[in-house]
């Protein structure tokens, strides 16, 4: 282990082994190392279910009802990707007549506009122009668009536009949902890109402890494992290797609960999203509610998961989720965790130690994705191109 690398990766979340991915496509020769034995990081997929009892220190095994232990893959921080649910709204003509100006608004096209400056008309005028109601807004604001808070109301309308428009689009190209969910569980994710980053000559050690980050006059020169120094230029890690460089700014809590039933009201539907708006709740953040199931090979047949999840506003978190919980009954298992939200003090622009967020409370990847291109900036100085990366991986194997 005593050779030099550009990029040390410590920790195997799915942001970790993105990076990583994305810095051997890049020519960059990376070590990545993880203390646990399994890859995911705080985002792992637990199997088999008998693990998960024992990592919430849940007394006695799961009863037969539940069927093999290892049918079951559950996702401890679960997320959607953009690609059931509340489409009724969709028939209302206010509304379609929205979509239709969504989808044909081009903001290189001034004759798509109508009437409309992406760049100056906030977004409440622009529900007002089409007389949107209330509930209408909330779900667009916060089910569509994917915005956490209302703040985005008062905003130049151009970037909400543009969201809309990327969930109709990932609508439209599988008919049925905007997301896509990976089998086995998200756990298959940061695998796939630690195979991304070894057939571009990256190294993986798990089960790896890592006894010091080796820092010289402000700078990272290496980390120190089992007696072993192995040097790099720069570092990525989640903030669980740096608590003296992260700050909490929060909490969340998630709630995991098996079912025997799909959620009521969904159309006995196999998997979906359902966010309840603060607002509707009396609450500054949103509830999340992710359901799975057997189709996606993380239940045991018959099966469901359903996790919910929001920031933590009160001294007693698990009332905040009743709403969500509720939707949920009879739930035939809860396992329940309270996670801190870690933000990096250090940037790394002097020291070039690159630091992850901690995950939040959402049920989708753009707040993550959000932070991968921000880490890629600090770390090269440029914006993350994803034609670029198509580009580099079609020269060396000459796919379209």
């Amino acid at each position: 282990m005593n050779e030099e690398y550009d990029v040390i990766v410590l920790g195997t979340g799915l942001t970790e082994c993105i990076l990583s991915g994305i810095m051997s496509v890049n020519g960059k020769k990376v070590l990545h190392m993880d203390r646990n034995p399994y890859y995911g990081g705080e985002s792992a997929s637990i199997t088999p279910l008998e693990d998960l009892y024992k990592r919430f220190k849940l007394p006695g095994t799961p009863p037969a009802s539940m069927g093999r232990g290892r049918d079951w893959n559950v996702d401890l921080i679960p997320k959607f990707l953009m690609a059931n649910g509340l489409m009724g709204l969709f028939e209302k003509r206010r509304f379609r007549k929205f979509l239709v100006y969504v989808a044909n608004f081009d903001e290189k096209d001034t004759r798509t506009f109508e009437g409309i400056d992406p760049k100056k008309t906030t977004m409440r005028d622009v529900y007002k122009k089409f007389d949107l109601g209330q509930d209408v807004i909330d779900f667009t604001g916060h089910a569509l668009a994917l915005y956490r808070t209302d703040d985005y109301l008062d905003q130049p309308c151009c970037e909400t536009i543009n969201r809309i428009k990327l969930y109709s689009e990932s609508l439209a190209r599988y008919g049925k949902s905007p997301y896509l969910y990976p089998l086995y569980g998200l756990g298959e994710l940061p695998q796939g890109f630690a195979r991304l980053s070894a057939i571009y000559g990256g190294t993986y050690m798990l089960n790896k402890p890592i006894e010091e980050i080796i820092v010289q006059n402000g700078k990272v020169i290496g980390v120190k494992s089992e007696g072993e120094i192995a040097r790099c230029k720069q570092l990525i890690c989640d903030p669980s290797y740096v608590k003296d460089r992260v700050e909490k700014v929060g909490q969340v809590i998630r709630v995991i609960c098996v079912l025997s039933h799909p959620i009521k009201n969904t159309n006995d539907a196999n998997s979906c999203q359902i966010i309840i708006p603060q607002n509707q709740v009396n609450r500054k953040s949103d509830i999340y509610v992710c359901m799975i199931s057997s189709a996606h090979n993380v239940a045991a047949q018959g099966k469901y998961i359903a996790i919910v999840s929001t920031t933590v506003e009160t001294k007693e978190p698990e009332k905040e989720i009743r709403p969500a919980l509720e939707l949920l009954e009879p739930i035939e298992q809860k396992f329940v965790s309270i996670s801190d939200l870690l933000v990096p003090t250090d940037l790394g622009t002097e020291s070039q130690i690159f630091i992850s967020r901690a995950y939040d409370a959402t049920t989708h990847f753009e707040t993550t994705c959000d932070d991968i291109k921000d880490i890629y900036k600090r770390m090269t100085g440029s914006e993350f191109d994803f034609e670029e990366m198509k580009r580099k991986k079609n020269d060396i194997y000459g796919e379209d």
